[in-house]
């Protein structure tokens, strides 16, 4: 995949965060952390995405990268996480494929539409492992980060 390529997703992939963080109305403080994070984790799910060709990995990863990277912008810009999670989601929630599952449903075609449904919640379990993972992580690494924060 080509630099040029990678760099286009993940600046769209923070305007994405920074425009559904002014939907949703987070505090401006949180605006510019939240779309760097929906950015880079944008990018990990692109990037390896296209590595493994895999539904479970890119969607883990990236829900990893968003759970840790707002951890620590929550303390920079001391608000609560969830406020930094909620924009920086939005660009991997399956609602295509949960869109597709109720139209394949409502039309009758009942085996696509199941194929549908157990990929969009693949992908909503492998979301929330890799959120309880950073959870577990972070609380492992929040006393470090705060002292190295008070130093700096």
């Amino acid at each position: 995949m080509d630099i040029i390529v990678i760099l286009t997703e993940i600046v769209f992939g923070f305007l994405s965060s920074v425009g559904f963080g002014v939907i949703t109305n987070v505090p401006r403080r949180t605006l510019m952390a939240s779309g760097i994070t929906g950015g880079l984790a944008w990018g990990v799910y692109v990037i390896v995405d296209q590595v493994s060709g895999n539904l479970i990995l890119p969607n883990l990863l990236a829900a990893v990268t968003i759970g840790v990277l707002a951890n620590i912008a929550a303390i920079a810009v001391r608000a609560p996480v969830n406020v930094m999670y909620v924009p920086c989601l939005v660009s991997l929630v399956p609602g295509a494929i949960i869109y597709m599952s109720m139209k394949d449903f409502t039309l009758g075609h009942d085996a696509t539409a199941q194929q549908g449904l157990i990929k969009t919640l693949t992908v909503a379990f492998a979301l929330a492992i890799g959120f309880v993972l950073a959870e577990a992580l972070m609380n492992q690494l929040r006393p470090w980060i705060k002292r190295l924060m008070r130093r700096a």
